[in-house]
């Protein structure tokens, strides 16, 4: 199996016999390496002391007199951010559980955590979900639930690129500082080559994913091209015309990530259009997409250039329309992810976990 996401502190996470992830002191340890909390020069004796004793032992308790020692503002509040996460976490007792708790069925859940702490929640997840993957084009789909894409046209396809990397390799050629001295100085900035992910070039993705996670396979474009007709109905008449195609492997990568954390079973596929008299539910997978699918559904006009920010649909079915509630049971659920007017993509997957029709017993 591929080694891949090593950031994302699988190795460090022990599996529950139900397949959820209990955090560790290791695990732990791996946020007090980041950048946030990591020491500094600058850093004063207090903090050296409080990371010191969290780095021996990640899950002691904190008094808030060792916080407000730290006379650093922003370390104040990182460590604080870290310790309500910790806590959090802690309390229950695995990544999936307190991803629940977050954001409840009832709505009643309050985020108090940095998006950061989430996103990692979400690749540490899915790295185990995809353990034993060995289709290149879901790994590089999953991506897309915890890093934000740019979304670009390039000779009549749509391609989706890790937004961080391509404004990265943008400002320093991909070549860190050095590039970035290099174009305030007016000197030419080496180009570094993006590549399409594709079957000739599939190996490469899984040797750059292991080797340099956030240079290496993180530079592979993911293809999400649709044929575009004019035909509206409820929606853009989307068609999928690639056979490895990029929207299948998320729509995989969707139907496991639910049934991880719901338990329910459903199928997801990318659909040619939303033109169905049986629309009773839709379920948008970036806030965007929530408000553009609530205007098509209730029939209000939508201007051409926001529907041309919507990148794909899907069709939603559950395996047993039991476990759906009896008002719309049997029926098909639609998805919907947008770009912003700036051409940035960023996934909730959370939406799918509250917004579903599920019945109270399934929920």
């Amino acid at each position: 199996m591929q080694d891949f996401w090593p950031s994302s502190g699988f190795k460090q996470l022990r599996r529950t016999p139900r397949g959820w992830l209990q955090p560790t002191d290791d695990y732990l340890r791996l946020f007090l390496a980041r950048p946030e909390l990591a020491l500094v020069p600058e850093s004063c004796e207090a903090e050296r002391a409080l990371h010191a004793a969290l780095a021996a032992a990640p899950s002691k308790p904190v008094a808030p007199a060792e916080l407000q020692a730290l006379q650093d503002a922003d370390a104040r509040d990182n460590y604080a951010h870290f310790l309500r996460f910790r806590d959090g976490l802690l309390a229950a007792g695995t990544l999936e559980a307190y991803y629940l708790r977050l954001f409840p069925r009832d709505g009643s859940g309050r985020v108090d955590i940095p998006p950061l702490f989430i996103d990692l929640m979400v690749q540490a997840m899915l790295r185990s979900l995809l353990d034993d993957c060995t289709d290149a084009y879901e790994v590089r789909a999953a991506e897309m639930l915890f890093r934000p894409q740019r979304i670009s046209t390039e000779g009549g396809r749509v391609l989706s690129g890790d937004l961080a990397v391509l404004d990265m390799l943008h400002e320093t050629g991909g070549v860190g500082d050095f590039g970035r001295f290099l174009a305030e100085a007016g000197a030419p900035v080496p180009a570094i080559e993006l590549r399409v992910l594709a079957e000739d070039n599939a190996a490469a993705y899984w040797q750059e994913t292991e080797e340099a996670e956030g240079a290496g396979g993180r530079r592979f474009l993911l293809d999400l091209t649709h044929e575009i007709n004019n035909e509206l109905g409820h929606g853009l008449v989307l068609t999928v015309v690639r056979a490895h195609s990029g929207l299948k492997a998320l729509a995989a990568v969707l139907q496991k990530w639910i049934a991880h954390l719901l338990g329910v079973a459903v199928t997801v596929r990318p659909v040619q259009k939303v033109d169905d008299e049986a629309w009773r539910w839709h379920v948008g997978l970036d806030a965007g997409a929530t408000a553009l699918l609530n205007d098509l559904y209730e029939g209000r006009e939508v201007e051409p250039a926001r529907l041309q920010r919507l990148v794909s649909l899907f069709r939603l079915e559950f395996a047993d329309p039991r476990e759906m509630r009896a008002d719309v049971a049997g029926k098909p659920v639609y998805l919907g992810m947008t770009m912003d007017a700036g051409g940035v993509l960023r996934l909730k997957p959370q939406n799918l976990l509250v917004n579903l029709p599920l019945t109270d017993a399934a929920s």
